[in-house]
């Protein structure tokens, strides 16, 4: 049976009160499975960051419910979820988030080590990690001397280095030129397995050849969900 790695019944979310009261997110119902890349597109302001951090337990719902790798988040304490989002989750962002004092290495490695590893085995898997995204022979350059693929390629590592069950990211081909997104997202697709699956939130319209399946918002309502290229064989 297919691992379910999140999943949210009806889900919403509320900004303000009373008159101030603005919804976000309207009765969502989704899920990702390992095994499967998911495109969320849909209009600016149509609540695709804010299903995102509330799937990722980084906001509370208003109401609904959230599964994250079999742990009802929306039901646990905050020090609970942290643990839970340590365990289960990578994240990759459009802005990098790399610490511009450190190495590639080290912007993994100090990672790691927050969550547990002993300094040795940190550098060891934050070099195969960049090892495995084509950047072994960038390990001790500093972000400001990378390009903006090689720093989303940092990115991606970090992300991966931790073994995370589900990745999630936000916008993570916006700066990037044809060439360099097509490439990012080809490594983020090779990393799709039986027990890994991938949630990116995009406007990219050309990374839909990557993806199993394609889910539109507007309005913070799902209004159609697609096929994407991967599925139907229309990857390039």
């Amino acid at each position: 049976m297919t691992r379910v790695l999140v999943r949210s019944v009806a889900l919403e979310k509320t900004f303000g009160e009373g008159e101030l009261a603005t919804p976000v997110l309207k009765g969502i119902s989704v899920e990702v499975a390992a095994g499967e890349l998911v495109l969320l597109m849909g209009p600016s302001g149509s609540g695709k960051t804010t299903l995102i951090s509330v799937l990722a337990g980084l906001l509370r719902p208003t109401a609904g419910h959230v599964e994250l790798c079999g742990a009802p988040i929306s039901d646990l304490h905050e020090a609970d979820v942290t643990r839970v989002r340590r365990r289960h989750l990578g994240f990759v962002f459009q802005s990098y988030n790399l610490f511009p004092a450190l190495t590639a290495l080290d912007n993994i490695a100090e990672v790691l080590k927050l969550k547990g590893l002993a300094a040795r085995d940190a550098r060891a898997r934050a070099t195969r990690a960049l090892t495995d995204v084509g950047l072994g022979d960038r390990l001790h350059h500093r972000p400001g001397q990378l390009s903006g693929g090689q720093k989303q390629r940092v990115a991606i590592a970090r992300a991966l280095a931790g073994d995370p069950a589900l990745i999630l990211g936000d916008e993570v081909t916006a700066a990037l030129d044809t060439h360099t997104a097509l490439h990012v997202l080809a490594i983020l697709r090779a990393q799709v397995n039986a027990e890994r699956g991938i949630l990116l939130v995009t406007h990219d319209k050309r990374l839909e050849q990557f993806a199993d399946r394609v889910i539109e918002i507007e309005d913070g309502q799902i209004s159609r969900v697609t096929p994407g290229g991967a599925r139907t064989g229309a990857a390039a």
